[in-house]
C-alpha cells in the first residue's frame, strides 16, 4: 500500500496511461480524483472500478487548458476526498503529425501552449496546499520524443520539451516546500491515443526495444506508482524514461 492516505489527481484518466494510472494508485490506497474533458462514461468507469475493490474515487470533469475550470476541478476533488497532495500531468493535448514543412503555426501554437497552459494552472492549483500541508508530488508524463525526436513530431517534441524544463523549474523552487516534481517519459505505448499508428510502425518500434515488445498503459503506471511514492522520497528533478530501453540515460 504504497499511496496510503494519499490524495491524487490524475489529469486525463479516463483511459489509456491515465486509466492505469488511477487505478493502480487506488490499488495502493490512493484516493483518486479522474479527471476528464469529455468521456464522461469512461471516467466514470475508472471510478466504478475503483469503488468495486473498496477504494475512493471522484469524477472530475475540466479542460485543463482552463484555469478557472482547473480550479472549480480542484476545489471539487479537495472537497469530496481532501487535499491533493499526488498531482500526475497526464492530460494530453491532440496535434497533427505533419512534417514541419507543411506544419501550420495554428496547430503547433495549440500544442505548445496547450501543454504548458495545462501543466502550469493544474501545478498553480495544488502548490499552495501543499506548502500549507508540507509536502506533496508532481508527476509530468512525457514523451520519450522529448529527447528523441520523430519525423512529423515537431510539435510534440517541443511541447514535451517545455514540460520537461517546466517540471525542473518547479523542483528547484517547491523543492525547499518538500514538494518533489518528477517526469516520467514513455516510449510508445499502445493506447487509443497511438491507435492512428500503422501496425507496421508498432511492429518496427517493438523490434527496435531492448525489452523486444511496446509499452501497455499499465507498464507506465508502474512507474509513476514509484516515482509517486514516499520509497522515492529523496528524488525530485529526475527524467525517467519508461521505455523499454530505447533510450537510454
Amino acid at each position: 500500500m504504497l499511496m496510503q492516505d494519499k490524495i491524487a489527481l490524475v489529469t486525463g484518466a479516463s483511459r489509456g496511461i491515465g486509466a492505469a494510472t488511477a487505478r493502480l494508485l487506488a490499488a495502493h490506497g490512493a484516493a483518486v480524483a479522474v479527471n476528464y474533458l469529455e468521456s464522461e462514461q469512461a471516467a466514470q468507469n475508472v471510478v466504478t472500478n475503483i469503488e468495486g475493490v473498496g477504494g475512493r474515487a471522484v469524477a472530475v470533469q475540466a479542460d485543463v487548458r482552463q484555469r478557472a475550470q482547473v480550479e472549480a476541478m480542484v476545489q471539487k476533488a479537495t472537497a469530496e476526498l481532501g487535499p491533493i497532495d499526488t498531482l500526475v500531468l497526464n492530460a494530453s493535448i491532440q496535434f497533427p503529425v505533419t512534417p514541419f514543412r507543411d506544419y501550420p503555426w495554428e496547430a503547433f501554437e495549440a500544442k505548445l501552449v496547450g501543454e504548458l497552459s495545462a501543466a502550469f494552472f493544474c501545478s498553480k492549483a495544488v502548490v499552495p496546499s501543499m506548502i500549507e500541508h508540507g509536502g506533496g508530488c508532481i508527476i509530468a508524463v512525457s514523451s520519450g520524443l522529448s529527447r528523441h525526436p520523430g519525423e512529423g513530431f515537431c510539435a510534440h517534441t517541443t511541447a514535451k520539451s517545455g514540460l520537461d524544463g517546466f517540471a525542473k523549474s518547479l523542483a528547484l523552487e517547491l523543492g525547499p516546500h518538500g514538494i518533489r516534481v518528477n517526469v516520467v517519459a514513455p516510449g510508445l505505448t499502445i493506447t487509443d491515443a497511438t491507435a492512428f499508428l500503422p501496425q507496421v510502425a508498432k511492429d518496427a518500434s517493438a523490434r527496435m526495444t531492448p525489452l523486444g515488445r511496446n509499452a501497455q498503459p499499465e507498464d507506465i503506471a508502474g512507474v509513476v506508482l514509484a516515482m509517486a511514492a514516499d520509497t522515492t522520497g529523496f528524488v525530485t528533478g529526475a527524467y525517467v524514461p519508461a521505455s523499454g530501453g530505447n533510450l537510454m540515460l
